[in-house]
């Protein structure tokens, strides 16, 4: 939903996922981004730890599975190791874990963990999505709380979608409040 006067920006969505829960979510903003007519790049987050540069990018969208309340250590890795890149950029962090309604029905503060990230990074706002275990869980814990039926997808498809969707709004207001300038 471009036009020929809106820029087109180049967002990274990195993203730490143990299980595939989360791994699925960003694809979903990334796909949301593109709707709006971003161009977005998916990467989990040990290769955009790896990345030289930020320098390709005019926003990054980070999240993190939460496994016993944090994130995880890839995506808190990839947030210090370009922490200098990230305090530029327009970033906006996510969290995906509670395996329950929860998420889609209040406002969930992000975890201890990814709290210090949104203070570190400056970013511009943070935003928990319900998680998803199921019997392919790896993991222990993750196993035995399948068994005791705490298991199950409480992944709100059009809520991400929305969520992206309002991120790429925020960078259009963004482009339009510094040409006004």
């Amino acid at each position: 939903m471009t036009t020929p006067h809106t820029p087109q920006h180049h967002v990274l969505v990195a993203y730490g996922s143990r299980n595939g829960s989360t791994a699925e979510i960003a694809e979903w903003i990334g796909r949301a981004l593109r709707e709006s007519g971003l161009t977005a790049d998916v990467l989990p987050a040990g290769e955009a730890a790896a990345l030289d540069t930020l320098d390709p990018y005019d926003a990054v969208l980070l999240g993190s599975g939460l496994y016993a309340g944090r994130w995880l250590r890839e995506a808190t890795r990839f947030a210090r190791r370009h922490r200098r890149a990230l305090e530029r950029l327009p970033v906006w962090l996510f969290s995906s874990g509670p395996l329950d309604p929860s998420a889609g029905e209040r406002d969930i503060p992000p975890a201890p963990g990814a709290a210090r990230v949104v203070t570190l990074l400056g970013a511009r706002g943070h935003t928990t999505f319900g998680g998803r275990l199921d019997q392919n869980a790896r993991g222990f814990i993750a196993r035995q709380l399948v068994a005791r039926g705490r298991g199950g997808d409480f992944r709100d498809r059009e809520r991400v979608r929305r969520w992206a969707h309002s991120v790429a709004g925020e960078l259009a207001r963004t482009d339009r409040t510094a040409r006004s300038i």
